[in-house]
């Protein structure tokens, strides 16, 4: 183990001073910046008899308590499953507020120093980073468990190299949510979406046809990808293959340049917060966002919310981002049997399914999937059908050289009218310089 994070460190400090340099960090499926809010449970007075009695299993060390990270999207979920692996092990959780996208450059500045959260949260598109600069422990111990319970394709989300790092907790996509009192049924295409919103937008009231984060590259992934355009080729695995400009995604930008007509806000006035309280308030008929939002819509919507998949483009089904979110241990951690015995309590079938009924999330576990909670939901189907034209998000390092050059890239077409092809053209050679390690 001391050799293990010896090599961690070095490998870590590295990244470190390579994020320093660059000043850039992956702003991709969510939300709002950290915060300091936590709560902690307290363990029971020591009674050892919820602990685990076999000598075959593994058992926390003594003393031990944990660090988690979570999102402030899904923190109803973490409060009740760390309440619950407190009273099962006896073991003290705190819980952090970090996004989910901030977890990994927060862990390279904090985790050798010994700050970091013990179990993290992140989209599988940030393991490649972690991975390189020597973050996170494999999941061996119940890295057989975990392949056997979760589909294939999450399996393979949270695996780099053929090393099993991650533990599968939710699949996501994102989604077409509508009001249906605005909007009785689902458009199916684009040009439905901009004939309805031009009938509806009132921009001295605040009101609004359909809004999404129009400047956050992940959102906006289906222009790109819809009409032929990538990433990075060869499935995501090719750094010099860089497709976001080429002439399926120039096809796609027609579509978002045409609905700025009918969303007449700049990109940086449209966050998540913002979105989610216009929504919820019937100023915004349409918005397309992912599995974290639902439990909050359904409650303010009722029997009123409508979800579909996102509309077509020139007739072609819209491809979305799809990624997975998993613990992840801390390879610095100082009881890494506590936080592996966590990150697997804590996506178990049971765990996945109360994350569903908190959030909205969509499981990985294959018996969850088949419990009448998922299979008779029709919002959960709805995003079961994006699902399947989507497309994962490529875990190579270099995806993180992406979100920036492609967030300022959608900011300058949306709000200052430049032109998409010339605009694009220079963010991908941001990407290829980056990712050549320019400026390093």
């Amino acid at each position: 183990m001391k050799m293990k994070q010896v090599m961690a460190l070095a490998a870590t400090l590295t990244m470190a001073f390579s994020i320093t340099a660059c000043g850039s960090s992956s702003k991709n499926a969510e939300e709002p910046t950290s915060s300091n809010t936590n709560t902690e449970t307290t363990a029971p007075a020591a009674d050892n008899k919820d602990q685990t009695t076999s000598t075959d299993e593994l058992k926390p060390e003594d003393g031990a308590s944990l660090v988690v990270w979570e999102s402030k999207e899904e923190r109803a979920f973490t409060d009740e499953i760390a309440k619950q692996f407190t009273e099962k092990y006896n073991v003290p959780v705190k819980v952090e507020e970090v996004a989910a996208p901030d977890q990994v450059t927060k862990l390279t500045q904090d985790g050798p120093s010994g700050l970091a959260a013990d179990v993290v949260m992140f989209p599988h598109d940030n393991l490649g980073k972690a991975v390189e600069a020597g973050l996170l422990l494999p999941n061996d111990v119940f890295g057989e468990e975990t392949k056997k319970n979760n589909t294939e394709a999450s399996v393979q989300g949270v695996t780099i190299d053929g090393t099993l790092y991650g533990y599968p907790r939710a699949a996501e996509t994102y989604a077409l949510f509508y009001n249906k009192s605005l909007v009785p049924d689902a458009p199916k295409t684009f040009d439905e979406v901009y004939d309805i919103s031009k009938k509806l937008v009132d921009k001295s009231k605040k009101k609004y046809g359909i809004m999404w984060e129009v400047g956050n590259m992940y959102f906006n992934y289906p222009f790109v990808a819809t009409g032929g355009g990538y990433i990075f080729g060869d499935n995501g695995t090719n750094k010099d293959d860089i497709g976001v400009n080429n002439e399926g995604a120039l096809t796609g930008f027609k579509t978002y340049v045409k609905l700025k007509d009918v969303l007449p806000v700049k990109s940086g006035d449209i966050n998540p917060d913002i979105k989610r309280g216009l929504f919820t308030t019937g100023d915004v008929a349409m918005d397309i966002t992912g599995p974290w939002e639902l439990a909050n819509y359904k409650t303010a919507l009722g029997d009123k919310l409508g979800l579909a998949p996102i509309p077509s483009m020139d007739g072609k089904p819209a491809i979305s981002f799809s990624g997975i979110k998993a613990f992840y241990v801390n390879s610095f951690t100082k009881y890494p049997d506590a936080a592996q015995l966590y990150a697997n309590f804590a996506s178990s079938k049971d765990a996945q399914l109360l994350l569903n009924t908190k959030v909205g999330s969509i499981p990985t576990n294959l018996e969850a999937l088949q419990t009448d909670q998922i299979k008779n939901d029709p919002y959960l189907s709805a995003f079961a059908e994006q699902t399947k034209n989507s497309q994962p998000m490529p875990t190579i390092p270099q995806i993180g050289n992406m979100w920036d050059p492609m967030g300022a890239a959608l900011a300058e077409i949306w709000d200052n009218n430049k032109d998409p092809k010339a605009t694009l053209d220079n963010a991908a050679k941001q990407i290829q310089d980056l990712n050549n390690g320019a400026g390093k």
